[in-house]
């Protein structure tokens, strides 16, 4: 009988190193590579938004605020993301193509990707000790669902459907409200929100 010919597992030099030659963005867990869609205007507004308002609460201090282009790698699962929005705040984590400890990153949630970013890149994520805020934006209701590391080590969700945001990081108190994230971008489905209440968020 004749086994499928399976795919050889690239390594990790392999893998940046076809990065930097591609056109179309790859992540990569435990050898595998996994080609990443585009993303249409309503997300590219809300990453922008985002990323701009952390970039000006940053300005002058170590904070580095990246956007769609930057990987994050996580040693523990042995992948590369590329997550929507990076800051990371840590002058030591210096690679030009991947960071490694990021205080925040978030994810604008779309049908091709929603699973992943809640459930392989939820778990993925918390395994990074410098991570603080996990924010999962959708892009079809004003809403912002937060995972916030506790002092403790354990992780507290909440979910924002308008008001302001706090955020610290590097030592900063970064503050932006809802409105400035969808600032410019059209909602056209007002459906009510269904999200995970508190208690059922993984701890």
């Amino acid at each position: 009988m004749n086994l499928p010919a399976q795919m050889p597992l690239l390594s990790v030099a392999e893998y940046l190193d076809g990065e930097q030659r591609s056109d179309i963005r790859h992540e990569y867990v435990a050898g595998q590579v996994f080609a990443m869609a585009g993303a249409g205007e309503k997300h590219n507004r809300i990453s922008l938004n985002l990323a701009f308002h952390l970039r000006a609460a940053t300005r002058g201090t170590p904070c580095g605020t990246f956007i769609s282009d930057m990987k994050v790698r996580v040693d523990a699962h042995d992948a590369f993301y590329y997550p929507d929005v990076l800051l990371g705040c840590d002058p030591g984590d210096s690679e030009p193509l991947y960071k490694r400890s990021p205080c925040l990153i978030a994810e604008v949630l779309s049908p091709s990707t929603e699973v992943i970013d809640r459930r392989e890149k939820l778990l993925a994520y918390r395994a990074l000790e410098s991570l603080r805020y996990y924010l999962l934006v959708s892009q079809d209701r004003h809403l912002v669902e937060v995972y916030r590391r506790e002092p403790a080590g354990g992780w507290h969700y909440d979910a924002y459907e308008d008001g302001e945001l706090l955020i610290d990081c590097g030592g900063l108190d970064i503050r932006f409200s809802l409105a400035d994230l969808y600032e410019d971008v059209s909602i056209t489905t007002p459906a009510s929100p269904k999200t995970e209440s508190p208690a059922s968020a993984p701890r």
